[in-house]
């Protein structure tokens, strides 16, 4: 990542956080997007100095204006990465309409708005690499307002992707496995139902995030 221009959207997030590490132990000093300006400004200034900027999941013009704002940043930009999203867990009818509403913005409508921020200054041969998660393709009883969120983003990215293809820009839908660290722990609504130990938080970036970054590899993890 060497000269590499990357925006980590959800920077002060678990794996936000790892990803913006670890890009800057390659060299990178990437752009940084989250919620808490604080945690933000330290987490720049611990991983080279690249801009930093606050923003609210809600505020979907602000969700679309990071990348141009990154780009400006840095000079142009050729890799971003969301890692942007809450859990929430409950039978159908036991979740709110304010909490499905929460699911659906944070998981779905601002990544998007990220993303579709981002198409128009990216470069040629950039990278879009997005997180959604395994409850795409195995979602649970008590999941359905979280796992429709997810599968609704992974649908979007995958059209995004073959409409992105003539001008060279990947897009990576990264379906995270369920990871150590307590991101279910710390739902919006509900508790979640018995799940498997967690994967290794740094060892699933590496794998996960990051590869497809460094590699330019095209696939749906």
């Amino acid at each position: 990542m060497d000269g590499g221009k990357a925006l980590v959207v959800g920077a002060t997030g678990m794996i936000g956080g790892i990803v913006v590490r670890r890009l800057a132990e390659r060299g990178g000093a990437p752009a940084l997007a989250g919620r808490d300006a604080t945690r933000l400004a330290t987490l720049a200034r611990e991983s080279g100095g690249g801009p930093c900027r606050a923003f609210d999941a809600y505020d979907l013009d602000g969700c679309a204006a990071l990348a141009p704002w990154a780009a400006q940043g840095l000079g142009g930009l050729d890799t971003v990465v969301v890692t942007i999203g809450v859990a929430g867990f409950g039978r159908a009818e036991e979740v709110t309409e304010a909490a499905a509403e929460h699911l659906m913005t944070v998981n779905a409508l601002a990544p998007m708005a990220v993303v579709r921020g981002a198409l128009p200054v990216l470069e040629p041969g950039g990278t879009v690499v997005a997180v959604t998660g395994a409850v795409v393709d195995r979602p649970l009883v008590g999941t359905a307002d979280y796992a429709a969120a997810k599968t609704a983003f992974a649908t979007w990215l995958g059209i995004v992707g073959r409409e992105q293809r003539r001008r060279g820009v990947t897009v990576v839908d990264v379906r995270m496995p369920h990871l150590a660290g307590g991101f279910a722990d710390r739902a919006v609504t509900g508790t979640a139902p018995g799940l498997p130990p967690g994967a290794d938080p740094a060892d699933a970036v590496e794998r996960y995030v990051l590869a497809p970054i460094l590699n330019g590899t095209e696939a749906s993890f």
